[in-house]
């Protein structure tokens, strides 16, 4: 990513890591920071050596604060983030082929965007300071890049209405008892956090990962009696793999599993 964006993303090993670095605005995202993104969350698509995703924000005081309206001015911009990036918040909230599982570790603000970031994520650790809503009716807009799809198929629907009329904001404490965190922690552990959770993951056959997701996001808009029933390639192709044979045998030898991702 060029520095101009505010992006940073890097390879750690099988690790992506992901960072919105845009401190004056608290992270907030403007045009070309959504546009990096999305171009992040490609690389993370397409290559296969990367088996986890972690998103952050740099500093401690927001992950992302939303949209940074100050870019508005611009009646290009405008149109953009009126319109919406064409796979919603950060290219992650409206998007629908990236089977890498995402870990958002949500180190302060995540507000508008940043909140329909983090409920696009697969898993969210949060530090104790995080706080969590959707300010955009207090200034005249709405929550559309995702936000209403993804905040009610994940609580109840009284709460989720709460969240989406009033403005409010929900501290990390109340977003983990509510469903919406995995894990609450002090600040200065989130990263090693959000680590040991991507260490679970990769501790897992790739394949199955990735079909697991692949499964959860087409069959969660399936009928009840339907679901158990849809398969996909990706599922089939798990199922069958090498890696799948390499655990059952793992696991009869006691001993840890060596994955080929084949």
């Amino acid at each position: 990513m060029s520095a101009d964006t505010g992006i940073r993303y890097a390879k750690d090993g099988p690790i992506a890591r992901v960072t919105i670095d845009r401190p004056r605005v608290l992270n907030a995202l403007d045009r070309a920071a959504h546009d990096a993104l999305s171009a992040a969350w490609d690389d993370v698509r397409d290559d296969p050596s990367v088996r986890v995703a972690v998103l952050t924000g740099a500093g401690e005081r927001a992950f992302c604060a939303g949209t940074d309206l100050s870019a508005t001015g611009d009646a290009r911009g405008l149109d953009y983030l009126t319109a919406g990036p064409p796979l919603g918040a950060g290219g992650l909230s409206l998007r629908r082929d990236l089977f890498v599982p995402v870990i958002a570790a949500v180190n302060g603000l995540a507000l508008g965007t940043g909140f329909e970031l983090a409920l696009a994520c697969d898993i969210v650790v949060a530090a104790e300071h995080a706080e969590f809503g959707f300010p955009e009716p207090r200034v005249g807009l709405m929550a559309l890049d995702g936000a209403m799809h993804l905040l009610l198929r994940q609580v109840p629907l009284k709460q989720a209405m709460g969240l989406l009329l009033t403005g409010r904001r929900i501290g990390a404490a109340e977003a983990r008892a509510a469903g919406l965190v995995n894990e609450v922690v002090p600040a200065g552990d989130l990263a090693a956090a959000a680590d040991r959770w991507a260490a679970d993951v990769l501790a897992c056959a790739p394949l199955a990962v990735e079909a697991t997701k692949h499964l959860v996001q087409e069959s969660r808009d399936l009928p009840a009696w339907a679901a158990p029933r849809w398969v996909s390639h990706r599922v089939l192709r798990a199922m069958a793999s090498e890696d799948a044979q390499e655990g059952i045998r793992a696991f009869r030898e006691k001993r840890a599993p060596r994955w080929r991702r084949r």
